[in-house]
């Protein structure tokens, strides 16, 4: 199988799953879990806007590049396994794909990197 340049970045993530479980007391608790694994090629935005934003306050802002066919959605969250760095998406790769006669099948979203929080 023919591999392209790009696909050398990519790096095992894990998509994470927030789900309601009953608490045994009549009640509930949120809590995070593993999800699907997929692959992933992230980027640092560091342009000049980014890099004012970050001074501003803003998180940090990345590009997630994956194979056509890995839907992530807004608000997705997802853990790169190399570092265990959380991230959670902020748009949808259904809106940044290759066009169809490109010979590479790629879609891009953004994402910033993101802390769980307690619940």
């Amino acid at each position: 199988m023919n591999q392209y340049l790009y696909e050398d970045l990519f790096e095992e993530c894990t998509l994470i799953d927030r789900r309601t479980v009953p608490d045994g007391m009549g009640g509930f608790v949120k809590e995070w879990v593993d999800g699907a694994t997929f692959q992933a090629a992230i980027t640092k935005d560091d342009s000049l806007e980014a890099r004012v934003a970050e001074k501003q306050g803003v998180t940090e802002v990345y590009t997630v590049t994956v194979n056509q066919g890995i839907d992530l959605d807004f608000h997705d969250v997802f853990r790169r396994s190399s570092d265990g760095l959380i991230y959670r998406i902020t748009s949808n790769t259904k809106d940044m794909q290759s066009p169809p006669r490109a010979t590479f099948k790629i879609a891009t979203a953004r994402a910033e990197r993101w802390e769980l929080p307690d619940d």
